[in-house]
């Protein structure tokens, strides 16, 4: 429970420095690239599922005396967490570096993040 709220409160952090860092200071290098869409693709992705994040974690404590639900929970906040990094890394290692490759490997993020909530959803059914 612990864990995700921190990774949450971390990835929320991480979310409004990056932003903030590439509406400023990255701004002239991702309109030159064409890459300022994916850019804020990545923050925004990164910042929903840091609050997801959150979420699971106080889930985890409200139902903590149900094992399937907090099992089910742990799943869908790894599967957030494992998403955000391979989603939103690979979109910022894209623009950072330009390397075109990585978006081969930037749907499995996603997959990640559908099967967090899908696993999220099943922990109440």
């Amino acid at each position: 429970m612990k864990f995700f709220i921190q990774s949450g409160a971390i990835l929320g952090l991480l979310g409004v420095a990056l932003g903030a860092f590439g509406a400023h200071a990255l701004r002239t290098m991702l309109e030159a690239s064409g890459r300022t869409d994916t850019f804020e693709t990545a923050v925004k992705y990164q910042f929903y599922h840091a609050l997801a994040l959150v979420l699971v974690g106080v889930l985890m404590n409200l139902f903590g005396s149900n094992p399937t639900i907090v099992k089910l929970l742990g799943w869908a906040g790894y599967s957030f967490l494992g998403g955000v990094l391979i989603f939103s890394g690979s979109l910022y290692v894209l623009c950072f570096t330009g390397v075109t490759w990585l978006g081969a490997i930037t749907p499995i993020g996603g997959l990640a993040m559908i099967a967090g909530w899908a696993l999220l959803m099943w922990a109440f059914l």
